[in-house]
């Protein structure tokens, strides 16, 4: 630490920092100076050899077929962008640096001159950022990188007539968008496929929720026995891999052998005034829809049924008392006491019991492929959005922009119910923790 007995001119410092260290230089920061001088040599170079052509292949997508491949030029360019955006941000912060520390000087506090002040200042005052920064990187390429070349190749034409490199891929701006809303046949299909995965999430994960919630409340009365083995008994859905579980149902479901028909219903037949035909479970769209929402409610509740045991397990007793003493009935200390604490505690996890389940691809697929029929665009009866993204990625003629439009849709619909629903359920404030 050095204090400071001359004044800088901290115009001349912000100048100075247009050419990153520069300004460092001139605060007499000369380790700091050296470290930013580095990283701007090493953009300035890194656009010269690479950057430079990146961002021009990414804007024309190439010229020559067989020769430029787009799809690669595109992934090179959005790679570049990224690192350009970094070194903005550093930018900025070069100059806002160079700015504080004149102002530092100027106003007579001490300033960290060596190299071991500024070392030992990071580490104390910017430890969490040290310690977050691989983090941050990591994110960078395995969530941002990704995200963006998905929403880049929504705005081309990319598609079984573009399939680089034998031939190059355009950009087309929000045509994929357009043929989606007003393009008849993906207009009928997304609007079948939309209202359908709403359907789909309402109800599937609100009986799972449901069952969780009820089972969970009457397991942990006290006049019930055996609770042990109930909880055992109810784990065992989640105990067992979900594909398995699913794969199995399809075949139980089955219209002439599976054991619903073939045993189940037979046996329910047997009793006075039941009289149940044969149900055609999977090529019937809605009785398709209505057994996977069951199978859907089967898997998912022991997740609920645990976390909100541990909830129940939570709730002071002497709660109930004072509100049997008041004359409280069951219904009005469950609703009163019991469920406002589940919806206090378990709030957030039930919104993405509900976002998971409007992107639940394995239970779509692997129980009927979507079927039975077709709604048109690739789309079965059963298809929810992200399977219909899967289909049109893996068909005979693959339609990847309008799969990365599709999937855009998707991710704000998500985003935006999460956030609003966070939000009123103040999930993230900690104000009151």
């Amino acid at each position: 630490m050095e204090t400071a007995t001359n004044k800088k001119n901290v115009n001349k410092a912000t100048f100075l920092s247009l050419i990153p260290g520069l300004g460092q230089f001139y605060n007499e920061q000369k380790f700091k100076g050296f470290i930013f001088l580095g990283v701007f040599i090493l953009f300035v170079i890194e656009m010269a050899l690479f950057g430079a052509n990146a961002l021009y292949g990414f804007v024309t997508l190439g010229s020559v077929p067989m020769e430029d491949h787009s799809l690669f030029l595109m992934i090179e360019g959005t790679l570049q962008i990224i690192v350009t955006v970094i070194f903005l941000l550093f930018y900025a912060i070069n100059i806002r640096d160079a700015r504080m520390v004149a102002k530092q000087w100027n106003a007579g506090a001490k300033v960290n001159v060596s190299a071991k002040a500024i070392i030992n200042n990071m580490f104390d005052n910017g430890f969490p950022y040290v310690l977050t920064l691989p983090a941050y990187v990591v994110m960078i390429f395995a969530i941002i990188f990704p995200v963006l070349v998905t929403l880049f190749m929504a705005f081309t034409n990319y598609d079984f007539y573009h399939i680089p490199p034998a031939s190059l891929i355009d950009w087309v701006g929000f045509k994929n968008f357009f043929s989606i809303f007003f393009l008849s046949s993906y207009r009928d299909t997304f609007g079948a496929v939309l209202s359908w995965t709403l359907i789909w999430t309402l109800c599937a994960s609100t009986l799972q929720i449901t069952l969780g919630v009820f089972t969970a409340v009457v397991a942990n009365q006290d006049f019930i026995k055996g609770r042990r083995l109930f909880g055992v008994i109810f784990l065992l859905p989640w105990a067992v891999p979900a594909f398995i579980t699913i794969l199995s149902f399809s075949n139980i479901f089955n219209d002439s052998i599976g054991a619903i028909n073939a045993q189940v219903i037979p046996f329910l037949n047997h009793l006075p005034f039941v009289d149940i035909g044969a149900i055609a479970w999977k090529t019937d769209p809605f009785w398709t829809k209505v057994a996977i929402i069951m199978i859907q409610g089967w898997l998912g509740f022991p997740y609920i049924y645990v976390m909100v045991t541990g909830i129940l397990q939570s709730i002071p007793a002497d709660l109930y008392e004072a509100a049997k003493i008041d004359g409280a009935n069951a219904i009005q200390r469950f609703s009163q006491i019991t469920m406002p604490m589940i919806l206090y505690v378990a709030a957030p996890i039930f919104v993405t019991q509900y976002t998971g389940n409007f992107n639940n691809f394995s239970m779509i697929y692997l129980f009927n492929m979507g079927g039975p029929g077709s709604v048109g665009g690739g789309a079965g009866s059963t298809d929810i959005l992200i399977s219909w993204i899967y289909k049109l990625t893996t068909g005979t003629s693959p339609q990847y922009s309008v799969a990365a439009a599709v999937t855009l849709m998707i991710s704000a619909i998500v985003i935006t119910v999460s956030l609003f629903v966070f939000k009123r359920t103040k999930a993230f404030d900690m104000e009151g923790m």
